[in-house]
């Protein structure tokens, strides 16, 4: 069990990860009280990876004071996307990506640093990923940049810029500006 605390916000994560060499397996919550930016929601995932620590599935129940949302990412037999949201149906590439990332939540920035290695890589890695924004629930294509440095992996995010801290399994201990472990 790992929980982080946002940082200068009332919002909580915690997540079940069950870890098979590279293999992931994860149900978590992220529960967010109402800001200047979004209302109070709650957000329940369970996240598969293949072997290889390549996303098979993300499952996400969204609930906010207007409703809930039920939205389904996973990969068909041709290794395209499809994501299930509100009853419609897309399917793409999301240019080439094989993680997701759900945003305000650490848990997901684990994905690609175990899967390439980055604690151990020098340079920048741009990283594909299919893109939850929370609380909206909209699914985008979009590029993370993570590069190690001496303090740790930088990363660039749509929302966020930050130098993470992680441990020797590749999570997340610390994402300056976003969450903290406790």
């Amino acid at each position: 069990m790992i929980t982080w605390r946002g940082v200068d916000t009332n919002r909580l994560e915690q997540v079940r990860v069950n870890v098979h060499g590279s293999r992931i397996k994860a149900y978590g919550r992220i529960i967010a009280a109402a800001t200047d930016e979004h209302d109070a929601f709650s957000a329940s995932y369970e996240l598969v990876t293949n072997d290889a620590g390549v996303t098979k599935r993300l499952s996400i129940h969204l609930v906010q004071v207007g409703g809930e949302t039920q939205i389904g990412i996973s990969r068909d037999e041709e290794n395209k996307w499809l994501i299930h949201s509100g009853g419609d149906t897309v399917r793409g590439d999301f240019d080439g990506a094989q993680d997701v990332d759900l945003a305000l939540s650490p848990m997901f920035n684990a994905l690609p640093i175990r899967r390439l290695g980055l604690t151990s890589t020098t340079g920048v890695v741009d990283v594909p990923v299919v893109y939850v924004y929370l609380p909206t629930g909209v699914v985008e294509a979009a590029t993370l940049q993570y590069s190690s440095t001496s303090d740790g992996i930088a990363v660039v995010s749509p929302v966020a810029q930050s130098t993470l801290s992680v441990d020797d399994n590749g999570f997340v201990i610390d994402y300056p500006g976003l969450a903290t472990r406790v």
